[in-house]
């Protein structure tokens, strides 16, 4: 074979690595901590308060070296006192990237009267949002919209879902909660909406769904029904158990992250978005997975 017809044949090949690697090429990454719950209070084996600092910096640091264009923290920043937050938000102030926060149950746990405040402290600009990347649609859940612990003792919201639980979900556990009335009727519209546009959507919660579990939403069932006639649902992330979970239903991938406080090593993730699948690179206790888009 000649020198030229070698050098044309080399280039070719070289052609073809380089179009399947950009067709192989991940759309984008996004780091995701889940349950980080630290508290300022002695350990309570398996959760361990006073380690959370430490497991979230080095959290930031990996993931900020691992290409992601943004974060998320699945709800349960802290536990037991609003001035927790003061210890872990410089910590995560270091991403280098834009962070979306979830609220979780524990992120309640402070005194009555700045349980309104919580969203804001977060950063967040409302308890439910959502924002677009890339053709996908991220919806921020709250969860604790119905609860007994979410809105302050006595307020409006407060007593109707007492008064919902009482009457529909009795046997429900008060660490739980649901979505409202109000946020469902806004996730429909934001999933009919995202069907008629050919987008994407991953729905973030603190609390999971799918598969059944005593930390499944009080209308678990209900949020099911609603989200599987879409066919741009693609992903439900949450914590909540720190155990972790997954589960498909109606061809929707339910992945409960492992919590990060209850573990002597860590536990966090790198999700990459490709074009017919979803890569979860899992760090410290949390497994990889791969989810296939249907």
């Amino acid at each position: 074979m000649d020198r030229r017809r070698v050098m044309g044949l080399s280039a070719g090949l070289a052609f073809l690595a380089s179009r399947q690697a950009k067709a192989e090429a991940a759309m984008f990454r996004i780091g995701v901590i889940a349950d980080a719950q630290y508290a300022d209070k002695d350990d309570e084996p398996p959760r361990l308060y006073r380690r959370a600092p430490a497991k979230i910096a080095e959290a930031v640091e990996t993931l900020n070296h691992a290409g992601i264009d943004f974060a998320v923290h699945l709800g349960d920043f802290i536990d037991g006192d609003a001035k927790n937050f003061d210890t872990v938000l410089p910590l995560t102030a270091k991403f280098t990237c834009p962070l979306h926060s979830v609220l979780g149950n524990h992120d309640f746990a402070v005194a009555e009267d700045l349980k309104p405040s919580i969203a804001a402290r977060l950063g967040m600009p409302t308890r439910y949002y959502s924002f677009e990347h890339k053709d996908w649609i991220f919806v921020v859940l709250d969860g604790n919209d119905l609860s007994t612990y979410g809105w302050p003792h006595g307020s409006a919201e407060d007593v109707a879902s007492r008064k919902l639980k009482a009457e529909r979900y009795p046997d429900a556990p008060n660490w739980d909660g649901g979505l409202g009335a109000a946020q469902l009727a806004w996730l429909e519209g934001i999933l009919a909406a995202a069907d008629r546009a050919g987008k994407r959507v991953a729905l973030l919660c603190h609390f999971p769904i799918f598969p059944e579990n005593p930390h499944n939403l009080w209308n678990a069932k209900d949020v099911i029904s609603l989200i599987s006639p879409h066919p741009c649902v693609k992903l439900w992330l949450n914590g909540h158990n720190h155990d972790g979970n997954y589960g498909v239903v109606s061809g929707i991938h339910c992945v409960n992250l492992k919590g990060m406080l209850d573990t002597e090593e860590t536990a966090y993730a790198v999700l990459a978005f490709y074009a017919d699948h979803i890569a979860l690179k899992g760090y410290g206790r949390q497994p990889d997975l791969t989810l296939a888009l249907r």
